[in-house]
């Protein structure tokens, strides 16, 4: 269990703090939603978390099994339905720098890609939402 702390600051602005690190970042709303604009979005997080999960518990088998995907990248573009708002699709790319992924078999790219794809924030979300992945092994 973890906490968090949001504080709504006003104009569409939030702060939130995480209770175990002290770690604080800024939310506005979108400048398509009445917002400025000026930081993530609570849609970009959850883009953000998705993104974030699946390059984690990759490098987290992979320094179970010595494998390394250092300077692996991770894009999520985020697209929004019209009203009612909404994510309607989360397009995500992997993409390994050159010389990473070809040190790596098949069989180990299947695994890693396997992983990413059930990892917790990939398994919480809802159907409706459209997650269509590429891993580009360089």
């Amino acid at each position: 269990m973890v906490d968090i702390d949001i504080h709504y600051a006003g104009e569409l602005r939030t702060e939130a703090k995480h209770r175990p690190s002290g770690a604080t970042f800024v939310t506005d709303a979108p400048v398509d939603n009445q917002g400025r604009g000026e930081s993530f979005s609570p849609t970009d997080l959850v883009a953000t978390g998705l993104g974030t999960c699946m390059v984690t518990v990759m490098g987290i088998r992979a320094k179970q099994k010595g494998w390394s995907i250092d300077g692996t990248d991770v894009h999520v573009k985020k697209h929004m339905s019209p009203p009612p708002r909404r994510i309607a699709r989360l397009e995500v790319t992997v993409r390994s720098p050159a010389g990473v992924g070809g040190t790596l078999s098949a069989e180990v790219r299947a695994e890693l890609e396997d992983v990413a794809n059930h990892c917790p924030v990939r398994l919480s979300l809802l159907d409706a939402i459209e997650v269509p992945v590429t891993f580009d092994w360089g």
